[in-house]
């Protein structure tokens, strides 16, 4: 009998209406940014303080002319709609950080749309000072590093805990399905703890966890479940952080900059952070589209061809978990 092949997973990237990004000071007053023939270098630009990032889901295989093609999952647009890419603009924000933010236009509306590939903080000032329309070789997706932040303690076969920053290539690793595992490489990239970029925080013991656990948004927490009422019908489900952020407890961290550690084993694997079990970085395809640029390019320098099988766990979004606490509140408030 013939598989279905699986369905290759969306790149999503995170937008702001253009409208939200206007000249603040400069020749172009007051006007959004769009395309380079309507910016002007040495204009300042701001982030509205109300500007809301929306998620703009992308089918990974481009369309007629390059352009990208909306698909399931998106909140903007319908599945199918094109968006093209416009221009890439370099921008200086004021502490001489330098910040790249790519132009698109959903071509149906022709509403344009900046897409940070670095973090925009709102009330900053940030000064043009390059444009270019080649954009062909450009990201539009979320880094989507599974890395963990400074401090963060690390289990080894032994039992013994150390902060991630302190490991070492060929160190081993305790892992749950592999045992001791050697470290092949440990990939470091340094963000502004701002907007998707800002790290999650699991405060101690929430998840069981003995000491604050924190991980890039798109990090895989592995969760067990136990009894009938399962999120997603299975016992070992993983879960990105930032689907566990509540604003009660589990939080983003922003402010200043936030150094993020991956780990690359030989395979796919769950490693043991602050005590609980998580993901480390996964190699393939889609993923390596989605790391930063530069961790990408040192990636498959070292290890060409590399290619890791997920590890076996179901992966559950938002919309579930949000399904199954609105099924434990109804479940509260019948008894």
């Amino acid at each position: 009998m013939t598989g279905i092949a699986p369905m290759t997973p969306p790149h999503i990237a995170r937008v702001y209406a253009a409208t939200a990004f206007r000249v603040h000071v400069g020749a172009n007053l007051g006007d959004p940014i769009g395309a380079p023939e309507c910016c002007e270098p040495g204009d300042i630009y701001r982030l509205a303080r109300d500007a809301v990032a929306l998620q703009l889901a992308l089918n990974p295989t481009a369309g007629e002319n390059g352009d990208q093609r909306i698909t399931v999952g998106s909140e903007l647009g319908s599945p199918g709609d094109p968006v093209r890419l416009l221009a890439r603009v370099m921008l200086m924000a004021e502490d001489g950080d330098t910040v790249q933010v790519l132009v698109l236009r959903h071509m149906p509306s022709a509403q344009e749309m900046i897409l940070p590939l670095s973090p925009l903080v709102a009330r900053l000032d940030y000064t043009l000072i390059e444009i270019a329309q080649d954009v062909s070789d450009l990201p539009v997706t979320d880094i989507a590093c599974a890395a963990f932040a400074a401090g963060t303690r690390i289990t080894l076969p032994d039992g013994a805990q150390i902060p991630v920053e302190r490991l070492s290539v060929g160190n081993t690793v305790l892992t749950r399905d592999h045992g001791a595992q050697a470290i092949r490489w440990i990939g470091k990239v340094t963000l502004r703890a701002a907007g998707p970029f800002a790290p999650v925080v699991i405060p101690s013991e929430h998840l069981g966890n003995l000491g604050d656990l924190v991980v890039s948004p798109f990090h895989r927490i592995f969760l067990y479940q136990r009894g009938p009422d399962r999120v997603g019908g299975c016992a070992e489900v993983l879960v990105q952080a930032r689907h566990l952020v509540d604003d009660d407890r589990i939080r983003r961290r922003e402010g200043g900059y936030v150094d993020y550690y991956s780990l690359i084993f030989d395979r796919h694997e769950i490693v043991y952070a602050e005590g609980i079990p998580v993901e480390s970085q996964m190699i393939s395809e889609t993923t390596m589209s989605r790391l930063p640029p530069d961790l990408a390019a040192e990636i498959r320098k070292r290890f060409p061809g590399l290619s890791h099988k997920a590890s076996f766990a179901t992966e559950i979004g938002r919309e579930e978990l949000d399904r199954a606490l609105h099924r434990a509140l109804g479940d509260i408030a019948t008894h």
